[in-house]
């Protein structure tokens, strides 16, 4: 008879209306289905090959993916398009990377090496979210062990971790993904607060990403954390144009009945200070910060949590961003371009961030043409900490990290020459007029000294949007040229031999009498 341990499942849905630079509201929505195992530790990869059924308390599919590769800590995130950090703010959710990207920390010691481990959780990942997560291969994948620090734990094996990182940003997001995100919920989308979860209103969001987070805590054991979060504008989905909003005008539907196995289900509505608003139902519970605590479990069904506002629309509010970052390629050339990083300190004091950027192998930066300027003045000390992986042809990407200061209510440029590779032809995508994604850069403030309405979170990450690079790319129409040439010159040749070969010519004569009497 196997015991398997104690879990516990606490459902969390948080709603935020953001104010952003313009007049239009935008709410985030942000799902938390967090499942604890108590008293269950990462497996130590020393025993890969022996009998360990731990985790197998959890979804029997993503139990047997940490088991099979030793996985200590596992990030996962899927995301539709560019977070907009100056009208949303930060993200509850770190995790807002253009498409895919994962990242897990696994212990050294295992009869298979950790690029082993790695190839093989990308590729059971891949099959498990209907996700191209195998093309994560050792063409994008890093590690940054300076930009992503663990979240958790690590266990203390006598052998040191190891991270390893990749990103795709041209993977896309659609329902296919969704369906077994749903699958690994504890009660599915057919009750609790999953229930809410209906993908024409999800997918119709102006932004949307789904993560998967598992960590491990001493004290509390293994946490697999499933998370989904949106961004909408209620006054375009409301048919009266208001940005009051309810369950059924955002989702679609109500919360029907309560997740059985939930120990705790809440949902929390944060507004901006200084709003006036009313929620129906009554919150049980109202904090300093005009946040309002709701227990779902309790409250009667069917719920249809409405929130309506009585102030007017304030365009001049500002969502107080400590940094504002902003990343470009130029140069009109296939051959050559030159990468511009703007990082601006809004605070009275200095900022600390750490700078990561991934390219593929064919973009190599030129790691001397670095120059980092302040009101068009070098700034030589503001870079430190380098660490700089070239790219190997075919191989491995280019790699770069540094620490920089950036100077209180200032402005730094970073430059950086590039060099664009010639591919060849059989290297290119099939859409390669469209051109290269590059992944967004990404940066992590170290310090949180912040005095504004919305301060950063401690060590929280800032990516960038994605990058389009064109490259040298060859005329794919001339070789479809060729063949039609080709084949109708082979066609004519062999069509006029056959007819010669086949064909019986003869002689008809005709009779000049009968065509007399006629």
């Amino acid at each position: 008879m196997k015991l398997w341990p104690r879990t516990s499942c606490c459902i969390l849905l948080l709603i935020i209306p953001c104010l952003g630079r313009t007049q239009r509201r935008n709410s985030t929505k942000r799902f938390s289905f967090r499942t604890t195992l108590k008293g269950v530790a990462p497996r130590n990869p020393s025993s890969l090959g022996a009998d360990d059924e731990a985790l197998y308390s959890l979804s029997m599919a993503l139990g047997q993916i940490l088991r099979e590769y030793a996985v200590t800590e596992l990030h996962l995130t899927l995301n539709a398009g560019n977070w907009n950090y100056e009208r949303w703010g930060y993200p509850d959710e770190a995790g807002v990377g253009s498409g895919a990207e994962l990242w897990a920390w696994m212990g050294d010691g295992a009869y298979m090496s950790i690029d082993e481990r790695w190839k093989g959780l990308r590729n059971a990942l891949a099959g498990l979210f209907c996700a191209s997560l195998g093309s994560m291969d050792e063409l994008r994948t890093t590690s940054p062990s300076l930009s992503f620090q663990p979240e958790g734990m690590l266990p203390d094996w006598g052998l040191p971790h190891q991270i390893r990182h990749a990103s795709l940003a041209s993977e896309h997001v659609c329902t296919e993904n969704l369906t077994p995100f749903l699958k690994l919920l504890p009660c599915k989308s057919l009750s609790g607060i999953a229930h809410l979860l209906n993908p024409h209103r999800l997918f119709d969001a102006d932004w949307h990403g789904m993560g998967l987070h598992v960590q491990w805590h001493a004290k509390e054991g293994v946490q697999v954390r499933l998370t989904f979060q949106s961004v909408s504008d209620p006054q375009r989905i409301s048919s009266q144009q208001t940005r009051d909003w309810s369950f059924q005008s955002l989702f679609d539907r109500t919360i029907d009945r309560n997740c059985p196995v939930a120990r705790s289900s809440r949902a929390i509505v944060s507004s901006p200070a200084g709003t006036q608003y009313s929620i129906t139902p009554s919150p049980g519970e109202v904090l300093d910060n005009n946040t309002a605590v709701l227990d779902v479990q309790t409250l009667p069904k069917p719920m249809n949590l409405e929130m309506r506002f009585h102030t007017p629309t304030n365009s001049a509010h500002s969502t107080g961003l400590p940094l504002s970052i902003h990343r470009t390629l130029k140069g009109s050339s296939q051959a050559h371009g030159k990468l511009l990083i703007s990082i601006t300190n809004h605070q009275f004091t200095p900022q600390s961030v750490t700078y990561l950027e991934t390219l593929p192998w064919h973009v190599q930066l030129f790691l001397h043409s670095t120059q980092i300027s302040l009101d068009g003045q070098p700034l030589n000390d503001a870079m430190s900490h380098v660490a700089y992986t070239p790219a190997v042809p075919h191989s491995r990407p280019t790699t770069f990290q540094s620490t920089l200061r950036v100077p209180a209510k200032s402005t730094i440029h970073l430059t950086i020459d590039v060099k664009k590779s010639f591919l060849r032809y059989t290297e290119h995508p099939p859409d390669a007029q469209r051109g290269w994604d590059l992944p967004p850069a990404i940066f992590t403030i170290l310090n949180s000294q912040n005095t504004t309405s919305n301060p950063a979170p401690s060590s929280v990450r800032i990516y960038s949007p994605a990058l389009l690079i064109d490259l040298a790319t060859p005329d794919f129409s001339m070789p479809y040229n060729v063949i039609i040439f080709s084949c109708s010159l082979v066609a004519f040749l062999f069509g006029s031999v056959f007819n010669l070969l086949t064909r019986r010519f003869v002689i008809v004569r005709l009779d000049p009498g009968k065509d007399k009497v006629e």
